[in-house]
């Protein structure tokens, strides 16, 4: 299985791929070829079976040894015994994608991510140390910190929106542990940082001289393939515990709703579709910053709007980087639509490429229908949504009505509600008199007797070691600064 750019098409195995993050003419690395899946083969294996197989389609210059040994580590006593849990409510199903040890869906892929990319550097004989450079809407920072924080032959240096963030959030950054970690918050919001980080991995002179020095660039967001290729697994693995329970038949259509800010989750299950797994309609959820939503109505993706902050902040991003692979895949010039985005702001895909897009649906939910949507499941159905989760519910409602479709639908829920405790206890309760969010996990629990998970349990007594905010032009001194 080899690699090509979005945007070229050299080709490169997949241990290149995952250590060099981005391509050299700046897209994002696509397999040449999607494999097939022979879900009747795969019902009685575990997750890390599941895992363990579909890897192996993908990266087939890594040994089965490597990939199980990945797998195992990844995948082990830092999740849930079921590793993703899935709730059964009336008409639709919640994939919790949640219980790692961040309590965010990116969990799933940058557990496995550290390993893959040792075992590649190694595999390629690189010598310098690799420097994970990572821009976080809130969750990748802290996943990525956790999977790298101490592994040998690694540095990682985190930007988030200072401002545009959950409390809890940012504390578990800015309290990161490990002599390789760096953290700062940056004056401005998401999209400033991904551009700034991607700035850096296009500037050859810069890289050129920290070769030098002994480093080299990869990265932890999901313009990483590394990072892509583990999030197909749970959908299939939803999939196929749906036909272990009965509920559905084996070939039986589903719906997926995914909520949805850089493109990369319901990306993952678009693969997943074209390796076989039969999924009806991909349903995009977005909030205010209704980007994707609006592109899949239009085939337009327009830049040209205000950038709002809101209740769901880590999908509160305007440039979805992960487009650039769908555009790849429905066989659109990414080159000539990446120069209009940059010149005009805006681009318009192909009448062919509306047409291939016929399979996906896209709207928006507001705030308020965020906190109202988490307020009635959890009156009516006694199950807890946080703010993502419920942008999910809110549209899922929209296409039902818009379309009558009752097909099961599979809702990826992204995050544990006790990171966004301030606005989900604003959803089912009057009790918000207190400033201190540390104190609202403790209200949440009472309220609703949802145990606290172990990795906040004692957050608020984690020791600031990351303080540092800067501006966003400064981005490219502080990583020279730090590799001094």
């Amino acid at each position: 299985m080899l690699y090509k750019s979005t945007r070229g098409n050299e080709s490169v195995l997949s241990s290149q791929a995952i250590v060099g993050g981005l391509a050299p003419d700046g897209g994002l690395y696509v397999p040449e070829s999607v494999p097939k899946l022979e879900l009747s083969e795969l019902l009685s294996m575990s997750y890390q079976e599941l895992a363990s197989h579909v890897l192996s389609l993908y990266l087939t210059d890594f040994s089965e040894q490597e990939i199980k040994c990945s797998v195992y580590k990844a995948y082990d006593e830092k999740f849930v015994e079921e590793i993703v849990p899935i709730k059964y409510l009336e008409g639709r199903s919640i994939l919790e994608l949640y219980h790692g040890k961040t309590l965010a869906f990116k969990d799933m892929a940058l557990s496995i991510l550290p390993y893959l990319m040792k075992k590649a550097s190694r595999r390629l004989g690189i010598k310098e140390e690799i420097v994970i450079l990572t821009a976080t809407s809130g969750d990748t920072g802290k996943a990525a910190l956790e999977g790298f924080a101490d592994v040998e032959g690694t540095k990682i240096v985190v930007f988030y929106p200072s401002e545009g963030i959950s409390d809890i959030q940012k504390h578990q950054m800015v309290s990161q542990k490990g002599k390789n970690t760096f953290v700062f918050g940056i004056k401005g919001n998401f999209d400033d940082a991904q551009s700034a980080v991607k700035s850096l991995f296009l500037d050859d002179e810069l890289k050129k001289q920290l070769k030098s020095d002994g480093f080299v660039f990869s990265s932890a967001n999901s313009i990483n393939i590394g990072r892509l290729v583990p999030q197909i697994v749970y959908y299939v693995h939803g999939y196929l515990e749906h036909v272990r329970k009965g509920i559905i038949q084996l070939g039986d259509e589903m719906n997926v709703v995914v909520p949805t800010g850089n493109f990369g989750n319901i990306l993952a299950a678009r693969y997943a579709k074209e390796m076989g797994l039969p999924i009806k309609k991909f349903i995009c959820a977005s909030n205010e910053n209704a980007v994707l939503s609006d592109f899949i109505k239009t085939g337009i993706y327009d830049l040209d709007r205000p950038f709002k902050v809101t209740n769901s902040p880590s999908m509160d991003i305007l440039i979805s980087s992960n487009l650039e692979r769908y555009l790849s895949l429905i066989g659109e010039d990414v080159n000539d639509l990446m120069v209009k985005l940059k010149t005009d702001k805006k681009y318009e895909i192909s009448e062919t490429g509306k047409k291939a897009m016929s399979d996906f649906y896209g709207h928006f939910a507001t705030e308020r229908e965020t906190l109202s949507k988490i307020k009635s499941v959890y009156e009516n159905e006694g199950y807890l949504l946080d703010t993502h989760t419920a942008v999910a519910e809110v549209v899922y409602e929209y296409y039902k009505k818009e379309t009558g479709d009752e097909t099961l639908a599979l809702i990826a829920s992204t995050a544990s509600p006790y990171k966004f405790t301030r606005d989900v206890l604003k959803s089912i309760s009057d009790d918000l008199l207190l400033d201190d969010d540390f104190e609202l996990i403790k209200i949440l629990s009472e309220k609703t007797g949802l145990e606290i998970p172990k990795s906040i349990e004692t957050l608020s007594e984690d020791e600031v070691r990351h303080p540092h905010v800067i501006s966003k032009v400064s981005i490219k001194n502080t990583v020279e600064t730090i590799l001094r």
